[in-house]
């Protein structure tokens, strides 16, 4: 029995752990939860990228840049203390030392370096989070590092290992069955399976790359919709029109793309019909 039938029971007078007309006791249903995160943070100096205090309205984790894709101090420092001002949850959204790319171009490089380079990010938006009052509770690598590490294993353990030698008590989020989740596992990281509302994905499972058309959806009620089946079924379309499986612990809105204020607030909604609970993985 879900939770929309239980609580049409209740309406009609039954209560759960009384026996039904039919003799069958109900029995209480714990609601469906997820985790609604945006990578915010990404403006620089002047340039603002994004509605970062709209965003923290209707998140519960905040992927927050750490200086090499986006963000300068005081940028960062200011949503950090938004975020603790909300309640909402910071995790520091590593990457490669790629400013001019925004983080999402691939860079060859040596296990220790990129280890050196994810310590770093991590410590640095500690100390933003410390100073605002709260704390990083989680690391989410961004763009191409992302994507690399759903294959490449020597990334996967650089950055796995990096997570362990700050704090072996944080999260990660990735996507589930990547090598990034393989590597973290060995180290006995916690790892957190996550979707992206706004993304097209192939039918292996991975993102659509977004030099391809139709990348980036930017449709509220369609973004919503397919959250609601990737929460509620499990299962989100293909760009060839399949059905896959998908594990959503978390589900991304990213903050830069299009109407990113407008999809969190029609996937909120539609989650809150569906009766799933928004809350933080932590």
């Amino acid at each position: 029995m879900d939770v929309r039938q239980a609580a049409r029971r209740i309406r009609l007078g039954e209560r759960l752990g009384a026996p039904t007309r039919t003799g069958r006791r109900l029995t209480a249903v714990s609601p469906v939860t997820v985790d609604l995160n945006a990578d915010l943070g990404e403006g620089f100096g002047v340039w603002r990228l994004g509605d970062d205090d709209a965003m923290l309205e209707l998140v519960t984790s905040a992927n927050v840049a750490c200086g090499f894709h986006a963000g300068d101090p005081a940028g960062l420092a200011t949503v950090c203390r938004a975020a603790a001002r909300r309640g909402v949850r910071i995790g520091a959204q590593v990457s490669y030392r790629d400013l001019a790319g925004f983080g999402r171009r691939y860079i060859d490089m040596a296990a220790d370096d990129l280890t050196a380079d994810v310590i770093y990010q991590i410590g640095a938006l500690q100390a933003l989070a410390a100073a605002a009052g709260s704390t990083v509770s989680y690391v989410k690598p961004h763009g191409a590092l992302y994507n690399t590490i759903v294959h490449d294993e020597g990334q996967a353990a650089a950055v796995a290992a990096a997570v362990r030698a700050v704090d072996p008590g944080l999260p990660v989020l990735g996507l589930a069955g990547s090598a990034f989740f393989s590597a973290a596992d060995a180290l006995g990281l916690r790892t957190v399976a996550e979707a992206f509302a706004d993304r097209a994905y192939q039918p292996d499972g991975q993102l659509v790359s977004r030099r391809e058309p139709g990348a980036v959806l930017d449709d509220a009620e369609v973004i919503a919709a397919r959250v609601s089946s990737m929460v509620g079924r499990g299962t989100v379309e293909a760009v060839d029109g399949t059905t896959i499986p998908i594990t959503a612990e978390s589900v991304c809105v990213h903050g830069d793309s299009p109407g990113a204020v407008r999809s969190a607030t029609a996937v909120r909604a539609r989650l809150a019909a569906d009766g799933v609970v928004v809350k933080s993985f932590i």
